[in-house]
C-alpha cells in the first residue's frame, strides 16, 4: 500500500513551517518533499495546509482494563488516544488484577494486541498488588514486554523497598518511574494546601508530600545508578531538587502534566470533583517553576496522565470524589492554545516535549519524522478555533475542567504504521 498525505507543513527548524509532501509504504516513511505524483498512490491524504508532526507519544496513561471497564477501556481509550495525536502510549498498572506476574501481563498483553488502535506499551509494577513491599520479577516481566517499572497511584513508602527496586532495575536496564507521594503526610488531603482549601474548608494536601519522596529517591537513584523517572512533577521544589540531581549527574528524568503547567489552585471555582487531582493544582509559584522547568531541561517531556473516572464517582465534592482527569484528546490543544499562540513556548519544543523526549529516554522507536521510520504521524489544524467537548469525546468519561474551552490544533488525522486510526469526520 502506498500513501501520500499532501498539502501539508512541517516544522523543520526555528519554528520555521516548511510545505511537505509524506510518502508513506509497507508502514514507513519512504520520503519527504514537494512534488510527488498523487497517481502513483493507492490512498492520497489532504492535510489542507495544516501541520504534521510525529505521532505524539505520551508516557503516562491510565487505560483502566482490566477492572475498571466502565471507567475505561483498552479500546476507548486507545481510540481517545488516536483522536488526540497520540500514536504511543504507555498505560499505568493500577488495575484489577494487578499485572504483577506473567501470566496476568501476557493477559493484558493480548487484549491489547485485540484491540487498541494505536501503540499501547504496558507497564508492570514494582511491587507485588502496588501497595506491597515484595517485588515483582523484573527479569521476567521485561521478557514479557513490560515497557518499565511503577507503582504509579501510590508511592511506595519504604525506602529499603525502593533502594531493591532500583538495584534491580538498573541491573535489567529498566527505568523505574514513580508517583512520588509520602503517604505520611498526606493528613486526609483532597487538594494543594494553599489558599483556596483554607477558603473552601477542606483539608490540604502539601506540597512535601511529593518533594520529600522526590528527594529520597534521588539518593537511591545516584546510589543505584538507576534511570529513575518522575511522574507528573507539581511542585516548584520538585523542581529544584530534580534540577540539582541533573547537575550532580544523577540519572532522573521527569514529566510534567498539560494541568499542572495551564491552571492553578486559584482556577479552582468550587468544590467540585472535576478539579480534582493528583498531584493537585498548586499556587502559581509552581506552576511558573513547571514552566521554567521544561524549558530549562529540568522536566523532560510532557505526559497527559490521562485518568477516566465514571460520571458520578467523579461529579461529587472533593472529599468524596476520586483523583484524576482525562487528558488525552485534546492536550495538543491545550499546550498549543496557551503556550504557543502567546510566544511561551516555540513550536520545535512541543513537539520535542510531547513525542520526540519522551521517545527518546525511553529508548523507542517513535516521535520522529524522518526517513525510515515507522509511519506515526499526526496532522494538526493549527489555523482553527474549535471547542473542547466533552459529550464528543472516544474516551468514556468526560472527567474534565476544560470543557467547553476554546482551542487552536483539533486533530485531523492519526496515523499508526501507515494506517489511519483517527480522521476528523469519519
Amino acid at each position: 500500500m502506498k500513501t501520500l498525505i499532501q498539502n501539508g507543513k512541517i516544522n523543520t527548524y526555528e519554528n520555521h513551517l516548511t510545505t511537505a509532501e509524506i510518502w508513506i509504504e509497507d508502514g514507513v516513511i519512504q520520503a519527504i518533499g514537494t512534488a510527488f505524483d498523487p497517481n502513483l498512490f493507492d490512498e492520497v491524504f489532504d492535510a489542507k495546509g495544516q501541520l504534521i508532526t510525529p505521532g505524539l507519544v505520551d508516557v503516562h496513561v491510565h487505560l483502566r482494563e482490566p477492572g475498571f471497564e466502565y471507567k475505561e477501556t483498552i479500546k476507548t481509550g486507545s481510540q481517545a488516544a488516536a483522536r488526540g495525536g497520540f500514536t504511543t502510549v504507555c498505560a499505568m498498572p493500577n488495575l484489577n488484577p494487578v499485572p504483577d506476574t506473567v501470566e496476568k501481563f501476557e493477559k493484558i498483553q493480548a487484549i491489547i494486541k485485540s484491540d487498541a488502535v494505536v501503540k499501547v506499551l504496558q507497564y508492570a509494577p514494582i511491587t507485588e498488588e502496588l501497595r506491597s513491599d515484595v517485588l515483582t520479577d523484573q527479569k521476567a516481566l521485561k521478557a514479557a514486554g513490560a515497557f518499565a517499572f511503577t507503582n504509579d497511584g501510590v508511592g511506595v513508602q519504604t525506602a529499603g523497598t525502593m533502594y531493591l527496586a532500583m538495584k534491580e532495575a538498573a541491573a535489567n536496564n529498566m527505568a523505574l518511574v514513580a508517583h512520588t507521594e509520602d503517604e505520611s503526610l498526606l493528613f486526609g488531603g483532597v487538594m494543594h494546601a494553599g489558599k483556596k482549601a483554607e477558603e473552601l474548608g477542606l483539608p490540604g494536601i502539601l506540597s512535601a508530600t511529593e518533594s520529600s519522596q522526590i528527594a529520597r529517591d534521588l539518593i537511591l537513584a545516584e546510589e543505584t545508578g538507576c534511570h529513575y523517572h518522575v511522574c507528573h512533577v507539581s511542585t516548584k521544589e520538585s523542581v529544584r531538587i530534580i534540577r540539582e540531581a541533573k547537575k550532580a549527574g544523577v540519572h532522573v528524568t521527569a514529566e510534567v502534566s498539560p494541568h499542572h503547567l495551564i491552571l492553578s489552585e486559584e482556577e479552582i471555582p468550587n468544590d467540585f470533583g472535576y478539579w480534582k487531582m493528583n498531584p493537585p493544582l498548586r499556587g502559581t509559584a509552581d506552576r511558573d517553576a513547571l514552566i521554567e522547568g521544561l524549558l530549562d531541561g529540568t522536566i523532560d517531556c510532557i505526559a497527559t496522565d490521562h485518568a477516566p473516572h465514571g460520571f458520578e464517582e467523579k461529579n461529587q465534592s472533593f472529599l468524596k470524589a476520586p483523583f484524576g482527569i482525562v487528558g488525552s484528546e485534546y492536550a495538543f490543544q491545550l499546550i498549543y492554545t496557551h503556550f504557543v499562540k502567546t510566544g511561551i513556548f516555540t513550536l520545535e519544543q512541543v513537539i520535542a516535549w510531547m513525542a520526540t523526549k519522551p521517545a527518546a529516554i525511553f529508548g523507542l522507536q517513535a516521535g520522529r519524522l524522518q526517513i525510515g521510520q515507522p509511519a506515526d504521524l499526526a496532522v494538526f489544524a493549527i489555523n482553527e478555533e474549535s471547542e473542547i467537548d466533552a459529550e464528543k469525546f472516544l474516551s468514556k468519561a468526560v472527567n474534565t475542567p476544560f470543557n467547553h474551552e476554546k482551542v487552536y490544533g483539533e486533530t485531523l488525522l492519526t496515523f499508526v504504521d501507515g494506517q489511519v486510526v483517527w480522521q476528523k469526520g469519519e
